[in-house]
């Protein structure tokens, strides 16, 4: 649960069986060593030893794929020790496992094969730069920016409008989604950053992942058609030059986010809004009282649009930054000069 390293732990001569991930059972699966980003979860079994001639040892490592290494700091091992009898002698490893968390090769305990997809959405993961080089963080380079109403407050308040993503302001890069449907998303990487990307509410299907300038099709990875249960998570590491195909099926209405879950990223814009089954919420889900009072008192409205109107009205919205993909010039020069952002 993290916000910016990636971590790794291995027990010395003891396989670990991969059984629940970001809360949702899996079939075992044995590994030398499970990876994690921030937001990420593996329950795991180990089985003991039928004998206590020997003790081991356990390894946390922390680790990025683009910090680059500094002798004796980074990446930092951590060790801790498995003690089978207290006289026994520790069996030393020469290397500990390293390795990417394998997705793609990982089934759900319960089967649900391959959704097929009644919607497509291209998420380009990426920053932008205003006009005075001022970087933000974002998806299809919008900035997210909290509206005046929050935004399942504007949901359940403003009747058919909340069918309407302008409803939540362009500033929240909102999705409105139909109770139900499958949703793909692509999820693009092209800058020399990683992105854990959390969504709230739901699970997806890890479908594809390979590189996003790869013209050959050579690193392309994908889940098997039928029979095959594909892995569910509700994060999903896409590491710099990547790209990563999820699917999910739109059946919790509500507000929710989609965000990076490096904490500066979403505090630099990197989130975007998902509204599942507007029509469904407004039926359900009533507010505690406690909540809108909590919001009465430190002056936050609780009804209307973006802007607070209850009408097509959205003026006093919070407005978008206007950016741009190219580098500025300062960090043009900053990264042909080998240095970044």
């Amino acid at each position: 649960m993290m916000s910016l390293p990636l971590w790794e732990f291995a027990i010395d001569d003891h396989e670990l069986y991969i059984v629940e991930v970001d809360g949702v059972l899996t079939k075992p699966k044995a590994v030398n060593v499970v990876r994690m980003a921030p937001a990420q979860r593996v329950s795991v079994l180990v089985r003991a030893k039928n004998t206590v001639a020997k003790n081991y040892q356990y390894h946390i490592t922390v680790l990025d794929e683009y910090v680059p290494p500094i002798p004796g700091v980074y990446p930092a091992q951590f060790d801790g020790a498995v003690v089978y009898h207290p006289d026994a002698p520790v069996d030393i490893v020469q290397s500990i496992p390293s390795e990417r968390f394998d997705e793609l090769s990982i089934e759900t305990l319960e089967y649900e094969p391959v959704l097929v997809a009644d919607q497509s959405m291209f998420l380009n993961l990426t920053y932008g730069f205003t006009e005075e080089e001022i970087p933000f963080e974002t998806i299809n380079l919008i900035a997210y920016q909290d509206s005046l109403v929050p935004s399942l407050f504007s949901a359940l308040t403003t009747g058919e409008r909340a069918i309407n993503p302008i409803t939540y302001g362009p500033q929240t890069n909102t999705r409105v989604l139909k109770y139900n449907e499958v949703v793909e998303m692509l999820f693009w990487s092209p800058t020399e950053l990683p992105h854990p990307m959390h969504l709230h509410g739901h699970v997806f299907q890890i479908i594809e992942r390979g590189l996003v300038n790869d013209t050959t099709g050579a690193s392309r990875q994908r889940v098997p058609d039928t029979g095959f249960s594909p892995l569910q998570r509700d994060t999903v590491h896409v590491t710099q030059g990547e790209y990563v195909i999820a699917r999910f099926r739109a059946n919790n209405p509500g507000v929710w986010n989609l965000h990076c879950h490096f904490s500066w990223h979403i505090g630099l814009g990197f989130n975007m809004l998902m509204v599942v089954g507007p029509r469904e919420l407004q039926r359900t889900m009533r507010l505690p009282p406690a909540v809108i009072e909590q919001c009465r008192i430190q002056g936050i409205a609780t009804h209307g649009n973006a802007a607070g109107h209850n009408s097509f009205n959205y003026m006093g919205a919070p407005d978008l930054p206007f950016l741009e993909a190219a580098l500025p010039e300062a960090a043009a020069k900053l990264a042909a000069a080998g240095g970044s952002i």
